[in-house]
């Protein structure tokens, strides 16, 4: 059983410890000389900022959406096999900076690194194109549910070429992303 006398020792205790954060913290509030919010010379902007020129892609202009079906498909499948072209083209290169890779966070990892994006980056036009086509498919199949119509087996036709080459893609970028890690 407890007694009254036990109680009060935690607040004898606490009482001395309250008073001493109480004087510590109105000491730190006595001072009036706070900092200036103004910029600092070390905060000034000089010099100038911008991206290196030809380290951004556009993206790649889409045919218009008003083109008869057969253009508009062979346009999109020329816009993926440019960026396919692009990718192989750039394969080289990356495979050759990661099979010198070191060690994590040393120079040749931070250049095998760039190199497997500048590969990613490559391709956006295959996956553009292939996000159009499935679009198109999609609305295709909405029109006409009941069965495949001449416009989605074309449709059909030109989508399974650009997938094929975001497969092959997908598998470059995998087994070079593995070898990273």
């Amino acid at each position: 059983m407890m007694r009254a006398t036990d109680r009060s020792i935690p607040a004898l205790v606490s009482l001395p410890l309250s008073l001493g954060a109480v004087l510590l913290i109105s000491a730190c509030a006595g001072s009036r000389a706070y900092p200036s919010l103004a910029v600092r010379d070390i905060e000034r902007v000089e010099g100038s900022a911008s991206a290196a020129s030809g380290s951004i892609e556009a993206p790649p202009a889409l045919p218009a959406p008003t083109a008869d079906l057969t253009t508009r498909l062979a346009g999109l499948v020329d816009i993926a096999s440019e960026a396919h072209e692009k990718f192989k083209s750039r394969q080289p290169v990356a495979e050759r900076a990661i099979s010198g890779v070191g060690g994590a966070i040393s120079d040749s990892w931070t250049n095998a690194q760039v190199a497997l994006s500048s590969l990613q980056a490559a391709r956006s036009g295959v996956l553009t194109s292939l996000g159009e086509l499935d679009q198109l498919y999609a609305d295709a199949r909405i029109a006409n549910p009941e069965q495949v119509s001449p416009t989605a087996a074309a449709i059909e036709a030109a989508r399974s070429q650009v997938e094929s080459w975001v497969s092959s893609e997908n598998a470059v970028i995998e087994r070079l992303s593995a070898r990273l890690r």
